[in-house]
């Protein structure tokens, strides 16, 4: 493989794709309404038969709307901690070579080896590398190369 650098942006577009093409990929892909709903019986619990303080109650039963909110607003809310992350919008160095993969953002330094690849699955618009220690990172096949997609598929299958 011949090495190969690009850079690009995490834009809210990019980040976008990254949510919206690992969706199908995340361990626990469905929403989970045990928390929430344990929240607002708690919550509500505290606020009708205790005689505790009623800011208690109403506080544990705010934390189960939220919860609510965030399982109904997944996207949104994950692009939004994401853009209001330190790497929001920064500048990103991708590099490939032989050995690995490397990104460069503000001062985070990331390196995956291939022989640390287990599994590169193909989407429609990108590629989700998956670790043998169970991590996932996507890349867009906008940064590529036709030709380095199809090598980087290779990669993980020789893995």
């Amino acid at each position: 493989m011949q090495p190969y650098t690009t850079q690009f942006s995490l834009s809210r577009e990019y980040l976008g794709e990254c949510f919206d093409e690992s969706k199908a990929y995340n361990k626990r892909s469905g929403p989970n309404f045990i928390f929430p709903i344990a929240m607002l019986a708690i919550g509500t619990f505290a606020l009708v038969w205790t005689d505790q303080p009623k800011s208690l109650g109403i506080f544990i039963f705010v934390i189960g709307v939220i919860e609510l909110l965030h399982i109904r607003y997944k996207r949104a809310w994950w692009l939004t901690r994401q853009m209001l992350g330190k790497t929001g919008g920064q500048a990103v160095t991708l590099k490939l070579d032989e050995q690995g993969i490397e990104t460069i953002s503000g001062s985070t330094v990331t390196r995956t080896q291939w022989l640390d690849v287990s599994a590169v699955a193909e989407t429609k618009r990108g590629l989700i590398l998956i670790t043998t220690a169970g991590g996932q990172q996507y890349l867009s096949k906008s940064l590529f190369p036709d030709e380095l997609v199809v090598e980087i598929l290779k990669m993980g299958v020789a893995s």
